[in-house]
């Protein structure tokens, strides 16, 4: 398993009942907050992660070592839709001077499924990235 993983379920399992529901309760009001954004914008476009790409088979953590951003909290722009429910899709948008991979993500309302993956779509034909691959 991957050894960041197991981490993040070692530190739940110290968790109490009464820690998740101070989580559960939070998540609402995160996903209370996500709805009244989107009561008045049809989308959000945010950077699939806020740093560059590290190679494949390298770990969060060896790979965010000289980084700003913590290793465990390394996913702000994904994490917290993840836990909120929102639909989101992370598409190609470029690549870094090294050829690394830089993705935008595209999130949209609760049950509005089908609106993000639509304009997913929507950006992939006018920025087609299919046929352009990483030097592995």
């Amino acid at each position: 398993m991957d050894p960041l993983l197991v981490s993040w379920t070692r530190m739940g399992l110290q968790l109490s009942a009464a820690d998740f529901v101070r989580a559960q309760i939070r998540r609402h009001e995160l996903r209370d907050k996500v709805r009244k954004f989107f009561a008045n914008y049809d989308l959000l476009l945010t950077p699939t992660l806020p740093v560059v790409a590290f190679r494949a088979g390298v770990s969060a953590q060896e790979g965010l070592k000289d980084s700003p951003v913590d290793y465990r909290n390394w996913s702000p722009f994904s994490s917290i839709f993840n836990l909120t429910h929102i639909p989101a899709a992370s598409v190609p948008a470029g690549f870094t001077g090294e050829g690394l991979p830089v993705g935008l993500q595209i999130i949209g309302p609760r049950f509005a499924d089908l609106r993000v993956l639509q304009a997913s779509a929507a950006f992939e034909e006018i920025r087609p990235w299919g046929e352009i691959y990483p030097v592995l």
